[in-house]
């Protein structure tokens, strides 16, 4: 198996595309007592898409630290993780849809040399309030996806608002074809086999109070690529807890476990202590000094360590033993 930079190689792709590279934000939100955790790449930003000039101008990216516990109950799969790093290049009322598109395409399948026969991509299909998105399908056209692997969606699945109002707009999402089956003529979200690698926002509206919208008179595009995913598919696997982010974790429980991941009675546990004991260590060393605790972070962290220490049961794991420190 080989290993792939992808982190470095996305941020110099970006950074020779006039993006200043900015440094990930901790986990615990610095600004912002309304949120326990930086969920995704675009929310330290907030205050800049909404139209705050940010100290390194108009184009960034960077790696962000993100922490998720909505899905935990989905961890255990082999996609969903708790913590996991976001790929994220933003426009703030610099280029828009075109140079987006163009270059989400030329880094896919140039750079990391993804076949164009198994990506599709979605769109948003327009209601009511906001028009269908030709502008992005065309896009994706001139780049070089089919029409027939174009598809369009509602609000559901591709449309972004923070909030109940504000900035917001429709997104284009990429999926991959995780299988080697033949790729169906039909894409098809149910299908386990279209994973989501990519998500370009278009913040072009602004929903007023009074529910109507109007269009932004300074558009921003917001990407997230997330790493665990796309790093297993430019490695060939179809687990990502068999990609080379997680091999030597993986490795390590299966010697304190003395179980094999690939025995189908024991994976789903590996993979659930592998995500935690990950999301525990991050969370433990963020600058918030988070501890254990019945509220907040802390009752996250706490919950996260139980249920480890749960599935650590499941595998005969002796838990007096020095076993979480030597994963850690």
């Amino acid at each position: 198996m080989e290993k792939v930079d992808l982190k470095n190689i996305y941020l110099k792709f970006f950074e020779e595309r006039g993006h200043k590279i900015i440094p990930s934000a901790p986990v615990i939100p610095e600004n912002d007592p309304t949120c326990l955790f930086n969920t995704a790449g675009m929310q330290p930003l907030v205050p800049y898409l909404k139209g705050e000039p940010h100290p390194e101008g108009t184009r960034l990216t960077d790696v962000q630290k993100c922490f998720r516990t909505n899905d935990l109950d989905e961890v255990g799969d082999k996609t969903h993780h708790t913590f996991f790093e976001m790929l994220g290049n933003w426009s703030l009322g610099d280029y828009f849809k075109k140079e987006s598109i163009t270059w989400s395409f030329e880094l896919l399948t140039k750079y990391l040399k993804i076949p164009v026969e198994k990506l599709s991509v979605t769109c948003f299909a327009g209601d009511e309030d906001c028009a269908r998105d030709e502008v992005t399908a065309s896009c994706w056209k001139k780049a070089g996806i089919p029409e027939e692997r174009i598809y369009y969606f509602g609000k559901d699945d591709n449309w972004w608002i923070a909030g109940e109002t504000g900035p917001c707009g429709p997104d284009t999402e990429i999926f991959y074809w995780r299988s080697n089956e033949e790729v169906p003529s039909d894409f098809d979200p149910e299908n386990d086999n279209w994973v989501e690698i990519w998500n370009n926002v278009f913040m072009q509206y602004n929903h007023k109070p009074d529910g109507t919208f109007e269009p932004l008179k300074n558009k921003n595009v917001d990407t997230g690529m997330g790493v665990e995913r796309v790093v297993a598919v430019l490695e060939g696997q179809t687990d990502n807890y068999k990609s080379s982010i997680w091999t030597d974790l993986i490795k390590k429980i299966e010697e304190v476990s003395g179980k094999n991941y690939d025995d189908e009675k024991y994976t789903r546990s590996m993979r659930i202590i592998a995500d935690h004991i990950r999301a525990i260590v991050i969370l433990s060393g963020d600058d918030a000094g988070i501890k254990p605790s019945n509220t907040d972070q802390g009752y996250i962290l706490r919950r996260l360590i139980r249920r480890m220490i749960r599935y650590a049961k499941k595998l005969d794991i002796d838990i007096n033993s020095n076993w979480e420190q030597e994963l850690a």
